[in-house]
């Protein structure tokens, strides 16, 4: 609920409580079940693996906590973009690929026939792209920023959309039916595009569009229409180089990958060095 001074201090104890619970399930699940499930020989979580996932908390407990969250929920519907953007494309992608593949199996395999089915392609598709599309619409912002239990539901709602989303882009799990990388890129290809339906909408509005911020006190130089615009470039632009930088990354660990594999119908110049250097030189004719 919005207060009269947007820096007045607020402790949101639901966001600590639940990112206190996914950290503690982490690494005790690493600790607990590591030993009897993670592969023999190999670390049961790497340094990397850590670092990644404590990133990937850090980048939800900033912008869901005072300052940020309190005005992305009352003041900026900007900052509110910045929030879900962070959210739905960095954080919870880091979240993922910070948690060992077994693991995550393990937390998958009590929910598998559910997770196999969300998880299709044009499934995930559809459910990520269908709660992004809703969560635009004029009275779902309106209701869940004037209410504070509305809005944690949102975000958690979000949060899991787009672990499901992500999930057959971050790991191969077979329980999962594992997506082949050139699918995995055409799959988030697809993610970058339908969002621009309401990015666009947001962009070019003439008037304002959520009455909640429509009203809400000018805490920076940026009319309500101005900021709206705002929030609909930083969907747009944000959020299509996040997702086409990811599909860039993957497209040439793919090609590396390939390269390294060879293959009868793949021939590199170095090949062809090496075989040539191999090859005797033929004898110089004799005269006479």
């Amino acid at each position: 609920m919005r207060s009269g001074d947007p820096w007045a201090f607020h402790l949101h104890v639901d966001v600590f409580l639940v990112m206190s619970v996914l950290v503690v399930a982490y690494i005790e699940g690493i600790r607990r079940l590591g030993p009897r499930h993670a592969p023999a020989g190999r670390p049961h979580a790497t340094a990397k693996q850590r670092v990644r996932f404590g990133l990937g908390v850090a980048l939800i407990l900033v912008p869901a906590t005072w300052p940020l969250h309190d005005i992305a929920e009352d003041y900026l519907f900007s900052v509110h973009m910045v929030q879900h953007t962070v959210l739905s494309l960095i954080a919870v992608p880091l979240m993922l690929i910070g948690t060992p593949s077994w693991l995550l199996s393990r937390v998958v395999r009590p929910l598998q026939p559910v997770v196999r089915r969300a998880t299709r392609p044009l499934v995930a598709t559809l459910l990520f792209n269908g709660v992004v599309a809703v969560s635009h619409a004029a009275g779902y912002v309106n209701y869940t920023s004037s209410h504070e239990l509305a809005h944690f539901a949102a975000h958690t709602l979000l949060f899991a959309v787009s672990a499901l989303m992500w999930l057959p882009v971050c790991h191969q799990l077979p329980e999962l039916r594992p997506m082949s990388p050139p699918l995995r890129m055409v799959y988030l290809f697809g993610q970058s595009l339908l969002p621009n339906v309401p990015a666009i909408f947001l962009a070019f509005a003439d008037n304002p569009i959520y009455r909640w911020y429509a009203t809400a006190p000018r805490i920076s130089g940026l009319s309500a229409v101005e900021d709206q615009q705002l929030a609909g470039a930083i969907m747009k632009v944000g959020g299509t180089t996040l997702i086409w930088g990811v599909i860039v990354v993957m497209f040439f660990r793919w090609y590396r990958a390939t390269e390294l594999d060879g293959g009868p119908d793949q021939l590199r110049w170095e090949d062809v060095e090496r075989e040539l250097a191999r090859t005797p030189a033929p004898p110089e004719p004799r005269m006479g």
